[in-house]
C-alpha cells in the first residue's frame, strides 16, 4: 500500500503541475496552435428541372430561322438541333464527318458523290425524304442567292462567272435539264432559268414528269438517280465537300412547307421561313417564337425518325425534353441566372469571371463549371469598305492600321496573367492552318501613331478632306472640309468587353484626329449588306469559317468579290488578279503550288490594307456541372440532343491548418526542462521522504 500511495502522490504533482501549465501558457501554443478539421459536408448540384434546360449564353439573336439565310454563329445549337443534312461533323472530331440522313456515300474522284437515303427519314411534320427531297433543297438554298448558299457552293455547285455576270446564283447544268425537259430556250438565258427554276421549286411536286425529267438529267450539280440515290457533281475534283454540306448549309427542308409559305423567289429571303423556323428531319422541332427571335423553344420531336435506330451519336434521341434559348440577355441576367442554377449554359467576358465564379451558388472547383474550348479558327476585325469614302482610300486603311493599340486590345482578354484570345496574327487565314499561314511572313500591323498620321494626312490631300488632331495640328489642306464622324458598325446588344474594344478603337482613332462612333445594329440588318454602297464602310465583326479548308473558307470568303457582303467579304476586296487566281486555288492538287499563290495573295491583301485584325477570343461557356455530354463542334455549336443531367456531388477536402506559436521556441524548450526536472526532485523526495521498502 505504500509503494501505491506513493506512486500516486507523484502522479497527482505532476497532473496539478500539467494543469498548472495549461493555464499558464496553454497548450495549443507550446504545439503550434495545430487545427485538425473534420471532414466536409457533401455538396449534391442538381437541375431544378429534370425536363428543362435553359441557355443563355448566346448574346444576340439569330439573324434567321431558315437554315438557307441564317449565317451566324448564333444560330448554330438551334439548326444543329432541328435541321440535318445528309452527312455531318462527327460531333467535337471536326475531320470526320458521318452519315446522317444518308444511309452512306462514296466517291472515287471527289467530283461526283453518291449518297443512298435512309427510307425511313422523315419531317416532324411527317413529311417522308427521298432523293428528290435533296434536290429541292439545295437547289433553293443556291437560287435564294443569301450568304449560305453563295458562301458555300460558289465554284463548286453554281459558276462564279454567271454569277457575276447575270447576278443569279444557278446550280450548273440546270439550264440545259429544263429546256431538255420543257423545250423552253433556257440553255443560254440564265435569267428564265432562274425564273422557270424558282416556279418549279414553289410548285414542287416529285411526282411530275416533267420535274421528275428535269432532276433526272445527268448533266447538272445534282442528279436524282432514283427514289433514294442522289449524286452531287461539283464543278471541279474538291476533297472538302463532305465537310461543306455537313453544316447547316446543307440542310434538307420540307418542300411541302416551304410551298405554302411563300415558295422560293430568286435572291430573296423567305420571310416566314426566317421567322418562324420550318420543319426539320432533327431531333427538336421548334415550338415558340418571340417577337425579335429573343426566346425561343424547343421541344424534342416526338415521332423522331432516329428513334431505335442505328445512327451517329450526333442524330441520336435528345435526353433533356425541353431547351429554352434566351438570346441577348444582359450581363446581369446571365451572371444571375446561372449563379442561381436557374439556366444551364452562360456566358460572360473575360473580365467578369471572377464575378461569375464568387457569386455562384455552391462552393466547388472553378474547372468544374468552365468549359474551356481554347482558340478557333475565326477572325475578328473591323472591315473597312474598300468602295466607299473614305475607306476606298488605301493610304487611309494603312492610317488606321498603325492606329490601332493591338496591345491594350488583347489586356482586355486577360485571365490570371493570361491571354485567353489568338491575337498579333494577319489575316484572312488564322495560324490553326500552319502550312497556308502568311507563308510569306509578313509582320502583323503594329500601333504607331506617328506612321498613322503620316498616312491619314497622305489620305486627307488625296480625299480632299481635313482632319484635326487633339493639339490642334490639321492633316491635309486646312481648308478642305473636316471629315465628318464614321460610324463603326457592331451587332447588338454588344458584351461588355466588345463595348471595351470599341472604346479603345474609337479612342486610337480620335488620337490620330479620326471622329469615330459605334453603331448598333441586330443580325438581320446585315443580311441586307449585299452590294458595295449598302455595306456601312467600318464593321465591327467577326468571321467563322463554315468547313475545315483555309483557302476556300478564310482566304477567299472574306477577299473575293464574289463574296462581296453578307457571304463574308464585308470589305469588298476586289483584286482582279485574286479573282481570277480564286477559281482554281482551291482545286490545286500541288500543295507546293497552292502555298506560292496564297504567299502572292497575302502580299497583294498586305497592300490593300482590307481588315484591321483584332483579338480573336477563345471559346469557352459557362456549363452546370450536372449537365453532361455538352460536346462543341467548331462549325456548328454544340449538339443540345447529346445533353443529358447527372447528379453532381463534390466533397471539399479535409484540411490541417497549422499556425506558428507565439511563445518563443526556446523559451517553450526551457520551461519543458525546467518541469521535468522538477518532476524528477520531487519524485526523489517523496521516496526518500518515508523510506522505500525493500526490493522496491
Amino acid at each position: 500500500m505504500v509503494k501505491h500511495n506513493r506512486i500516486g502522490k507523484i502522479f497527482s504533482y505532476i497532473a496539478i503541475f500539467i494543469v498548472a501549465m495549461e493555464i499558464f501558457m496553454g497548450i495549443v501554443p507550446i504545439i503550434g496552435n495545430t487545427i485538425i478539421g473534420n471532414a466536409a459536408t457533401t455538396i449534391t448540384i442538381t437541375p431544378p428541372k429534370s425536363s428543362e434546360l435553359i441557355d443563355v449564353s448566346q448574346t444576340a439573336a439569330p439573324d434567321a430561322l431558315d437554315p438557307a439565310t441564317g449565317f451566324y454563329v448564333q444560330d448554330g445549337p438551334l439548326f444543329t438541333a432541328v435541321y440535318q443534312q445528309l452527312v455531318e461533323f462527327n460531333g467535337s472530331h471536326f475531320t470526320q464527318v458521318v452519315p446522317v440522313i444518308a444511309q452512306n456515300y462514296s466517291t472515287s474522284n471527289y467530283e461526283n458523290y453518291t449518297f443512298y437515303i435512309r427510307p425511313y427519314v422523315h419531317f416532324s411534320d411527317g413529311v417522308q425524304v427521298n432523293a428528290s427531297t435533296v434536290w429541292f433543297s439545295l437547289y433553293r438554298t443556291i437560287l435564294m442567292g443569301q450568304g449560305p448558299g453563295v458562301s458555300n457552293y460558289l465554284g463548286l455547285l453554281f459558276s462564279s462567272s454567271v454569277y457575276a455576270s447575270t447576278g443569279y446564283a444557278i446550280p450548273w447544268g440546270v439550264n440545259n435539264a429544263i429546256q431538255y425537259a420543257t423545250g423552253l430556250k433556257t440553255a443560254d438565258n440564265y435569267t428564265l432559268t432562274a425564273m422557270v427554276l424558282a416556279n418549279v421549286l414553289s410548285h414542287f411536286n416529285a411526282n411530275n414528269a416533267t420535274i421528275q425529267k428535269i432532276m433526272s438529267y445527268p448533266g447538272q450539280a445534282i442528279v436524282v438517280k432514283g427514289p433514294y440515290e442522289v449524286q452531287i457533281n461539283v464543278m471541279e475534283p474538291y476533297r472538302f465537300f463532305l465537310e461543306d454540306i455537313a453544316a447547316w448549309r446543307g440542310a434538307i427542308v420540307d418542300p411541302v412547307f416551304v410551298d405554302q409559305h411563300g415558295g422560293v423567289q430568286p435572291n430573296t429571303p423567305n420571310s416566314y421561313a426566317n421567322d418562324h423556323g420550318m420543319p426539320g428531319t432533327g431531333p427538336y422541332e421548334i415550338y415558340s417564337v418571340s417577337p425579335g427571335l429573343t426566346t425561343i423553344v424547343l421541344k424534342a420531336t416526338p415521332n423522331y425518325w432516329a428513334t431505335g435506330k442505328n445512327v451517329p451519336s450526333v442524330a441520336q434521341p435528345a435526353h433533356i425534353q425541353i431547351i429554352e434559348i434566351e438570346y441577348g440577355l444582359s450581363h446581369e441576367d446571365r451572371v444571375e441566372m446561372f449563379d442561381k442554377n436557374e439556366a444551364q449554359i452562360s456566358y460572360v467576358s473575360v473580365p467578369f469571371f471572377s464575378e461569375m465564379y464568387s457569386g455562384y451558388a455552391y462552393k466547388i472547383p472553378f474547372s468544374d463549371i468552365f468549359a474551356n474550348l481554347g482558340s478557333q479558327p475565326s477572325t475578328f476585325y473591323v472591315s473597312m469598305n474598300n468602295e466607299i469614302f473614305p475607306t476606298n482610300i488605301t493610304a487611309f486603311r494603312l492610317g488606321l492600321e498603325y492606329a490601332i493599340n493591338y496591345t491594350e486590345l488583347a489586356d482586355v482578354f486577360s485571365f490570371n496573367h493570361t491571354v485567353l484570345a489568338l491575337y498579333n496574327y494577319l489575316g484572312p487565314i488564322t495560324p490553326q492552318f500552319k502550312e497556308y499561314y502568311n507563308p510569306g511572313n509578313l509582320k502583323p500591323f503594329y500601333y504607331d501613331p506617328s506612321l498613322a498620321i503620316h498616312y491619314l494626312n497622305e489620305a486627307a490631300w488625296e480625299g480632299h478632306f481635313s482632319l484635326v488632331l487633339p493639339n490642334g495640328v490639321v492633316l491635309g489642306n486646312s481648308s478642305s472640309p473636316q471629315l465628318k464622324t464614321l460610324d463603326i458598325y457592331a451587332i447588338a446588344p454588344v458584351t461588355s468587353l466588345e463595348q471595351e474594344e470599341l472604346d479603345i478603337i474609337t479612342q486610337n482613332l480620335g488620337a490620330v484626329g479620326i471622329s469615330a462612333s459605334p453603331e448598333y445594329v441586330t443580325p438581320s440588318v446585315t443580311d441586307t449588306w449585299t452590294t458595295p454602297s449598302g455595306t456601312p464602310a467600318l464593321i465591327f465583326l467577326g468571321w467563322f469559317p463554315d468547313w475545315p479548308d483555309p483557302i476556300y473558307q478564310q482566304l477567299i470568303a472574306q477577299t473575293d468579290v464574289s463574296d462581296g457582303g453578307i457571304s463574308g467579304n464585308f470589305a469588298w476586296v476586289n483584286i482582279s488578279t485574286l479573282n481570277t487566281m480564286y477559281q482554281t486555288l482551291p482545286f490545286l492538287t500541288s500543295q507546293t503550288q497552292q502555298i506560292n499563290e496564297v504567299k502572292e495573295a497575302y502580299q497583294l491583301l498586305y497592300n490593300d490594307a482590307p481588315y484591321i485584325w483584332l483579338p480573336s477570343p477563345y471559346t469557352y461557356y459557362f456549363v452546370q456541372p450536372y449537365l453532361k455530354g455538352f460536346t462543341y463542334d467548331q462549325f456548328t455549336g454544340y449538339f443540345y440532343n447529346m445533353m443529358y443531367y447527372q447528379n453532381f456531388s463534390y466533397t471539399p477536402p479535409s484540411y490541417t491548418t497549422t499556425t506558428p506559436s507565439s511563445f518563443p521556441t526556446l523559451a517553450v524548450v526551457g520551461i519543458v526542462v525546467v518541469v521535468i526536472v522538477i518532476i524528477a526532485v520531487l519524485a526523489l523526495v517523496l521516496m526518500r521522504g518515508r523510506g522505500a521498502p525493500k526490493g522496491l
